[in-house]
């Protein structure tokens, strides 16, 4: 669980609440029905309209994705892949088919399993880089859905005071009536930059990040594939493959 995020959320809607609360306004004002539905629905729609309804039917599990811990450690993978090399060149290429599980990476087990298979270095290379490639452009759909929403939703807000403005005109005879109309049609703008900015927006950058991140450890067992199909001893495998980490995921 991020609880970063989690600790973020809370704060975002902390921070509406205290300031309703110390101006004075009503924090009761914040229910409203009318709002949620012309925000989330038109959000619903835009996605529609951008995206295909495959990528939009994976909303659900990008959000489960941004709300898990990443297990990604860089580190610990060239450890791994260190390890594999001395195993390699101790006892064989063919002794990796017998130290790879269902506990190391699916990637690097099927780019191991062809080194294995005695596929041409230049092969394993073009297809591992084909799944890396294909793996980018999903985590790019679904970061940039994210940011769609967050860049529709302020505007939706504006869209969702107009129409509560049209509704407050009917309310000219009554001040009372009208004074809560008008209050009740902002909500929607608040809604709007509410979950635009402080929810959608950072979501996606949050996952363009934890993309960032597993992409490299990718391209790292990418190297450490190709560096142990090569032969090249542990030490250099292992200095090659820290010279492509950037510092800040290296654990102290």
């Amino acid at each position: 669980m991020q609880i970063s995020l989690i600790l973020g959320i809370i704060l975002g809607f902390a921070s509406v609440v205290v300031g309703m609360i110390l101006k004075g306004a009503n924090v009761a004002v914040l229910l409203n029905p009318a709002a949620a539905t012309i925000i989330f629905v038109g959000i619903i729609a835009t996605l529609l309209n951008t995206f295909s309804s495959t990528d939009v039917k994976r909303l659900p599990g990008i959000v489960r994705v941004l709300f898990k811990k990443q297990e990604q450690n860089i580190p610990d993978t060239i450890a791994e892949i260190v390890e594999l090399s001395n195993t390699a060149r101790r006892n064989g290429l063919l002794a990796l088919e017998s130290v790879l599980t269902e506990d190391n990476n699916p990637f690097l087990v099927h780019g191991l399993q062809m080194v294995v298979d005695g596929v041409a270095a230049d092969q394993v290379k073009d297809i591992l880089e084909n799944e890396i490639d294909a793996i980018e452009e999903r985590h790019t759909r679904g970061a940039n859905m994210f940011k769609t929403a967050g860049t529709t939703s302020p505007t939706l807000g504006v869209l969702g005071a107009v129409i509560g403005l049209i509704g407050a005109l009917g309310h000219l005879n009554d001040i009372n009536a009208l004074g809560h109309s008008i209050s009740a049609a902002f909500v929607a703008t608040l809604y709007g930059i509410f979950f635009g900015y402080v929810l959608f927006i950072p979501f996606g950058e949050r996952l363009k990040q934890a993309s960032k991140t597993e992409l490299q450890e990718l391209e790292v067992m990418l190297e450490g594939i190709l560096a142990i199909q090569a032969g090249l001893p542990a030490k250099t495998i292992e200095k090659k493959l820290y010279s492509m980490i950037d510092d800040e995921y290296i654990e102290e």
